[in-house]
């Protein structure tokens, strides 16, 4: 089964980023599907799709230990920068295995003006009844 996205462009994968860390790009292309209806007149990426580019990133990029993990949740973002068409997404990542056998990746995400986002996502291997468990 295909993933829903709302991105039209393709995350690319870059060098990592350190020892626990990866890294990925997302350029935004003035085509970009969700421009248009997001401050018409005044295009603005919007945050939702940064986080997504994060997910996509971790996707392309997730430790071996860590591959086929499910997103579990979105456990934190902050919105500091805005991100306009033409922009490039630098996504910074770094991995950690929580207590309980997740994987959590914190993503700094900039463009060339500075700082963009941090993003704290969470993924799991446990089904739905191991985690409530």
């Amino acid at each position: 089964m295909n993933a829903a996205s709302p991105l039209a462009g393709q995350v690319e994968v870059l060098p990592p980023s350190g020892e626990s860390g990866t890294a990925a790009r997302f350029t935004v292309d003035a085509a970009e599907t969700v421009l248009p209806g997001h401050y018409p007149g005044f295009p603005i990426f919007p945050g939702v799709c940064l986080v997504e580019c994060t997910h996509q990133g971790v996707l392309a990029t997730a430790p071996d230990e860590a591959k086929g993990a499910a997103l579990a949740a979105v456990e934190s973002t902050r919105f500091t920068g805005p991100v306009f068409p033409g922009d490039v997404v630098d996504i910074d990542m770094t991995w950690k295995q929580t207590p309980a056998g997740d994987w959590q990746c914190r993503a700094r995400l900039s463009t060339g003006r500075g700082p963009a986002a941090t993003v704290r996502l969470r993924y799991t291997r446990r089904t739905a009844g191991e985690a409530a468990a």
